[in-house]
């Protein structure tokens, strides 16, 4: 349509008068000058005049009015002359600075690479799965396994645990309740259980975020104790069609600290993208099978602390979601023990009965203090202050010193002189000059009050945990999440606001200990 309106108001006319050239040069040179030239005499029409010179090429060779042979040379012309006046026009001095600048940025952008956190939904579990505290010991004296000193034992701990009056149960323990049925521990019923709690998050994680099943790239699910085959990854695939080429990766074994390495690994999967991508991360576990049925303290432990529950986040590092994402990820460091006493620390095993549970040691304190301390020594350069990054240095110099000149003394025979040298205590940095608010694994009231004692926290910092572990137990991996919950909707003493920084800190068994820093956008 182009060629043909130019044909009737512009090159009609100007062929026409080429019919009967005037100054003895044939047609088909007339012509080839013409179409080549034609952008030069009018330089208004610059921008579309090498387009126009392809199609009346076209229109000449489709109205017959050149030879073949003729038209091709004209065709090598008119390539040629669009390459010399788009030389021109591309660098000019202008457009190469416009170039680097815009270079320059692209890399600054990509260097950064954010991750943004578009959205999170934590289980709520309908009333007929809560239980009170006298519920529990009724379900746990129901099992007809427990011996009474095995129970007032569990009661005590229950006491003590910090856990409220109203936590979840799944549905195939807390039926024992009722009179003449029996706890339903199969794995269909473990499977139910896994089902009611995946889908509604995942189900409210995405509509929140206003991102539809099909927009998926990456999904992570860490669940530690139930790895079911098919796995969970398949069953949420399967549950709400995603793609056939989501990168799916499935979890297990990992503990309490499990969801931050999944958002770890998802951010590492989503950084290796060429033009950004969206994750989701799912972090449960499943109760119903893993209830212990021996009689040995060590395993007992697990039965009063652990409750249903999970959470559910999606994930970008698009550009674009920054500008509706809740938060940003800054940091996440994660510290893994290599001892045998922190391998064993958290161990699935048999008892001398041969009953299946998870044991804890009584070392898991105090090798949950030095993963933890090892953490936040790496955590520490990226959000503590200048001054208190120096008082850490002084503080391990003067450490360093006196433990170098009492080796010193004591090898030249003065003890009574080492002696005298006072111990200088490893300085505890202040984390509440970086960090806002701390979402602390809520394993229980004591592992709360040891962070708080050695971290020198408020009581508001620790409110979301406390609160956490009131209102839902320990619900593994996913108990951060229902903390960060707390303080974005409910915290009066301490209210999020925009350019906060959140910590998250959890323990898992291998030992290690997992940590993350958000940014409240």
């Amino acid at each position: 349509m182009m060629a043909l309106l130019f044909l009737t108001t512009v090159l009609r006319p100007s062929i026409c008068s080429l019919s009967e050239p005037t100054d003895g040069r044939p047609l088909v040179t007339s012509i080839s000058d013409f179409v080549v030239d034609f952008p030069r005499e009018r330089p208004s029409n610059t921008w579309f005049a090498p387009f126009l010179s392809f199609e009346v090429v076209l229109l000449l060779l489709f109205l017959d009015l050149l030879p073949f042979n003729e038209i091709r040379d004209l065709f090598v012309r008119v390539i040629g002359h669009i390459a010399n006046l788009c030389k021109e026009a591309l660098f000019s001095p202008a457009v190469e600075t416009t170039a680097v600048m815009l270079i320059f940025l692209a890399w600054v952008l990509r260097m950064d690479n954010p991750i943004y956190l578009l959205s999170f939904a934590t289980f709520k579990a309908p009333d007929s799965w809560k239980v009170s505290q006298a519920e529990f010991v009724e379900m746990m004296r129901r099992q007809g396994c427990f011996t009474e000193d095995s129970i007032n034992f569990m009661k005590r701990l229950l006491e003590r645990s910090g856990t409220g009056q109203s936590t979840a149960w799944p549905p195939g323990i807390v039926q024992c309740l009722q009179d003449g049925k029996e706890t339903d521990r199969s794995m269909d019923a473990s499977r139910k259980e896994a089902e009611t709690v995946i889908f509604d998050i995942v189900e409210n994680a995405l509509r929140k975020a206003d991102v539809k099943p099909k927009e998926i790239d990456v999904l992570v699910i860490n669940c530690s104790l139930f790895s079911p085959t098919p796995s969970l990854c398949a069953m949420v695939i399967s549950k709400f069609g995603l793609r056939g080429d989501v990168l799916s990766f499935n979890l297990s074994g990992m503990g309490c600290g499990a969801s931050l390495i999944s958002v770890g690994l998802a951010k590492g999967l989503l950084q290796c993208r060429s033009f950004g991508g969206k994750a989701l991360v799912v972090s449960t576990e499943v109760v119903t099978p893993n209830l212990y049925y021996g009689n040995e303290r060590g395993f007992l432990m697990t039965n009063t602390l652990f409750r249903c529950g999970g959470a559910a986040m999606v994930l970008s590092n698009k550009w674009s979601d920054g500008r509706r994402a809740w938060y940003k990820l800054l940091h996440t460091v994660r510290v893994q023990g290599t001892t045998e006493e922190a391998y064993n620390c958290i161990y699935e095993t048999e008892d001398g009965e041969g009953q299946k549970g998870v044991r804890l040691s009584k070392e898991i304190v105090r090798v949950a203090g030095k993963c933890m301390e090892k953490n936040m020594a790496m955590l520490g350069p990226y959000v503590l202050p200048l001054s208190e990054q120096f008082k850490v240095v002084v503080s391990l110099i003067a450490r360093f010193f006196t433990k170098t000149l009492k080796g010193m003394l004591t090898g030249a025979a003065n003890e009574k002189i080492a002696e005298k040298i006072p111990n200088i205590r490893p300085y505890v940095p202040d984390f509440k000059r970086g960090i806002d608010h701390f979402c602390i694994h809520a394993g229980g009231r004591a592992v709360i009050d040891g962070i708080e004692n050695n971290m020198k926290l408020e009581l508001f910092h620790t409110e979301p945990s406390r609160m956490a572990l009131m209102n839902y137990g320990n619900t593994s991996s996913s108990s951060i999440w229902y903390e960060l919950e707390y303080i974005q909707e409910h915290q009066k003493t301490n209210p999020l606001k925009k350019g906060h920084r959140i910590m998250q800190v959890a323990f898992g068994s291998g030992f290690k200990c997992t940590s993350g820093v958000w940014l409240k956008l």
